[in-house]
């Protein structure tokens, strides 16, 4: 557990070090939530669905999070280009600890980001269910867990950061737009509705829109079970090709 710890704290360390990193995480989200919550919100309303802002605010939320849980598997190559992932790998104590304890530290991180952006809506306007934010916290929990258990497993198989940048927009950016972070699930055509349905984000995104605003697509015990699966089995693969890592 001491190692969980250290690994955990480091995570934070690093983050509340860097100023610029904190800023520029929340550029994009932020961007997105001005740009297209007041731009499409008259249609939005016209088409009788109303407030925009309501509906688009969690996939926003879910935007931060994901972006910088998934990303923080890059410090596992930064790590291994330095050096420090070897003194690391060689200390008397489990490489599942040392994975456990970045992916908590990275999942603390994003859901940080994802506090940031949630206050940040509601400035603009967003008004949730103020009862429903602990379990808000959990959707934003499972999802910053699953995406960087998922960056670093992916990082645990690359030794380039640009390789693992371009494959992780490959990805981010398809999961994002499918999720429903945007757009409403319902009447979509066949196929990009299995698509939705395939994504993890979309439970992500569902179960944080259900239990902020009380509109679900799936049901809130679907979004946590799926969520939860997804998450224990891509830490178990995480761990798995992080045990594998040669430094």
């Amino acid at each position: 557990m001491n190692a969980i710890y250290i690994m955990w704290l480091r995570q934070l360390k690093r983050y509340f070090r860097s100023r610029a990193r904190i800023i520029g995480s929340i550029g994009q989200p932020l961007l997105f939530l001005l740009a297209l919550g007041f731009g499409f919100g008259p249609i939005y309303a016209k088409a009788g669905d109303g407030n925009y802002i309501q509906f688009i605010a969690p996939g926003i939320i879910s935007m931060g999070i994901l972006f910088t849980s998934i990303f923080a598997g890059i410090e596992v190559i930064w790590d291994r280009q330095f050096g420090f992932l070897k003194e690391t790998l060689v200390a008397p104590v489990s490489r599942f600890e040392i994975m456990l304890g970045r992916t908590l530290g990275g999942a603390t991180i994003a859901v940080f980001q994802g506090i940031i952006i949630f206050a940040i809506t509601l400035l603009v306007g967003f008004r949730p269910e103020l009862s429903s934010i602990p379990l808000a916290l959990i959707f934003a929990l499972l999802i910053s867990i699953f995406f960087t258990a998922l960056g670093t497993a992916i990082a645990s198989l690359l030794d380039d950061m640009q390789g693992f940048q371009i494959i992780m927009n490959f990805l981010v950016m398809p999961i994002f737009f499918l999720s429903g972070a945007l757009f409403p699930l319902e009447g979509l055509p066949r196929e990009i509705a299995i698509i939705t349905q395939i994504d993890p984000l979309s439970y992500g995104v569902d179960g944080l829109r259900g239990t902020l605003t009380g509109l679900t697509h799936f049901g809130l015990a679907m979004d946590l079970g799926v969520l939860v699966i997804l998450t224990g089995i891509t830490l178990v693969i995480g761990s798995y090709l992080f045990s594998k890592i040669e430094a």
